[in-house]
């Protein structure tokens, strides 16, 4: 969704030739392919295809792979978005043969060290010699740690371009009509990150939140690879299956969208989405004890609630009760941040 907008303004440009790498971080069909077709973004270059694995195996993989490829190309400059590992990866490869990154999402602070995205983020933006910036929280951040405000562009949120050409689109989807929901009568989960769902007790836990939840209303979740792989081989999914909550496998963009749009509200641990329900207007309830992206609290619809099941649903009688939540839109979140991001680059590189 954030290389989407980019690569589709850079290849209208008469001054840059972007070349794009797949590693194959994301590498199944419902988390890569089916976002290739729903976005229009043709075929990759170069595949890597490093697959799953820990966290310094994926790294190492694309290390290995990505560099004989940068030593063929010397690029003007290797471009990264987010805060992956494949994010620090092919930073950090390009680094070290001295060619220029460029970090897109650069500043985002979670302030906890334990999450491994976090240790991403920061080691990312340490080694990049051009930092974009979604905020003016990420810009006080990058500020704050000392690097030269000489490098850092604040260019809004690459998310909200995708989400703002493909919205209308996703009204088109069917997929409210195919569950036999209501439009604002069900809430929409999603647990992907480790401190959520490797831990048996604390997946437990959130299962029956999920389950408590759903007496309100349906609660349509979708399922992670990940998360399906640990209900797999645990004692919940009959927990789930025998209470009102949808399960799905993971959905293209344009029915994700569609859900998401329509939804009372979101349950979830991911970052993307925080920033998402905040320009779409929809309540979100992050299952996490802080966030990287502060602004969807300051001017958005996300409420920080942890795993605490009374702060959840205090936050869900408040959109069962009361009126929706008016959408906001932080500065430059506009639709418009890979124009600016592309005239960085021009004026850079071209």
């Amino acid at each position: 969704m954030k290389i989407a907008p980019i690569h589709r303004e850079a290849s209208r440009s008469d001054r840059i030739d972007p070349l794009m790498v797949h590693t194959g971080q994301h590498y199944d069909s419902e988390m890569s392919e089916v976002f290739f077709a729903d976005l229009s973004i043709e075929e990759p270059t170069i595949q890597l295809n490093v697959g799953s694995g820990t966290h310094a195996e994926q790294t190492a993989a694309v290390l290995v792979q990505l560099e004989p490829h940068l030593e063929r190309l010397r690029p003007a400059a290797v471009l990264v978005v987010g805060d992956v590992n494949s994010t620090l990866a092919a930073a950090l490869c390009a680094a070290k043969l001295n060619i220029p990154v460029v970090h897109v999402e650069a500043g985002l602070r979670s302030f906890n060290r334990a999450m491994p995205e976090e240790v991403n983020r920061v080691m990312t933006d340490a080694i990049s010699d051009l930092l974009l910036a979604p905020s003016d929280d990420a810009v006080e951040n990058l500020i704050r740690e000392g690097h030269s405000s000489e490098r850092i562009h604040m260019v809004g949120n690459l998310m909200i371009d995708s989400l703002d050409s493909m919205l209308a689109r996703s009204r088109s989807s069917d997929i409210l009509e195919r569950l036999d929901l209501i439009p604002g009568a069900f809430f929409l989960a999603t647990l992907h990150r480790p401190a959520n769902v490797d831990d048996l007790g604390q997946l437990q836990h959130l299962v029956q939140m999920l389950v408590a939840i759903s007496g309100y209303n349906p609660v349509v979740f979708v399922v992670h690879p990940r998360t399906r792989a640990m209900l797999d081989a645990s004692d919940q999914l009959p927990v789930l299956e025998g209470a009102g909550v949808i399960m799905l496998e993971p959905l293209g963009y344009m029915d994700f969208l569609a859900l998401e749009a329509a939804s009372a509200g979101v349950l979830t641990d991911s970052g993307g989405i925080q920033e998402e329900t905040t320009v779409l207007g929809v309540p979100c309830m992050t299952l996490r004890d802080e966030t990287e992206r502060p602004v969807t609290v300051t001017h958005g619809s996300n409420h920080i609630v942890g795993r605490d099941l009374g702060a959840i649903l205090e936050v869900i009688e408040g959109i069962v009760s009361g009126p929706p939540p008016e959408a906001h839109r932080p500065p430059l979140w506009d639709g418009h941040s890979a124009e600016r991001v592309v005239s960085i680059l021009e004026e850079r590189y071209g």
